[in-house]
């Protein structure tokens, strides 16, 4: 008896020496998120594309071009005297507005009033932060920005939705070059 009673305890401990069991992740993510959201945000800009193509077509009596990062604009009032453009560090003087592609107004030039804006170190969305270094001092310009470029998914948390392209005339009024640089 003593003799059974022994092996069923090595039989025991052999079958639960196993070792250690690795632990299964709780929620498995794939890929598969990632390019749905990617073609999501794909077809997205497709449509915004086709509707600023629209603004274009309909909008006869202006000619457009498109920046380097990819928005659309045409010039209201262009300085041809000037050359320089705002750069980084630059303290830019300016007013702009925001509309919405159904020429709903959003916020007013009114609303913005006039700031002063240092150059790439301070928080404007990426479409106006690249608009303002391609505008002189004393022009005007509009500017049609896909949601991507504006306030994407989040929105202005006020009144801006997810995924709201903008339409926006921003006026360069003075671009001051830092002190340091000044020689």
């Amino acid at each position: 008896m003593r003799n059974v009673f022994l092996i069923l305890l090595i039989m025991v401990l052999v079958v639960s020496c196993g070792g250690p069991e690795p632990r299964k992740p709780v929620k498995v993510t794939s890929a598969s998120f990632y390019k749905k959201s990617a073609e999501r945000s794909r077809l997205l800009l497709e449509r915004e594309e086709k509707l600023i193509q629209e603004i274009i077509a309909n909008d006869t009596a202006n000619t457009y071009q498109i920046s380097s990062s990819g928005s659309w604009f045409t010039y209201i009032k262009k300085n041809e005297q000037d050359i320089n453009t705002a750069q980084t560090n630059d303290l830019v003087t300016m007013t702009y507005n925001l509309i919405s592609f159904d020429n709903d107004t959003i916020y007013s030039m009114q609303d913005i009033g006039i700031i002063t804006y240092k150059v790439d170190k301070q928080e404007l969305f990426q479409g106006l932060r690249d608009a303002v270094k391609l505008l002189k001092e004393n022009e005007t310009a509009t500017f049609l920005f896909p949601s991507s470029f504006a306030y994407g998914y989040p929105g202005d948390h006020e009144k801006i939705g997810a995924n709201v392209p903008l339409k926006s005339t921003l006026a360069v009024i003075k671009i001051e070059k830092p002190q340091d640089s000044i020689r």
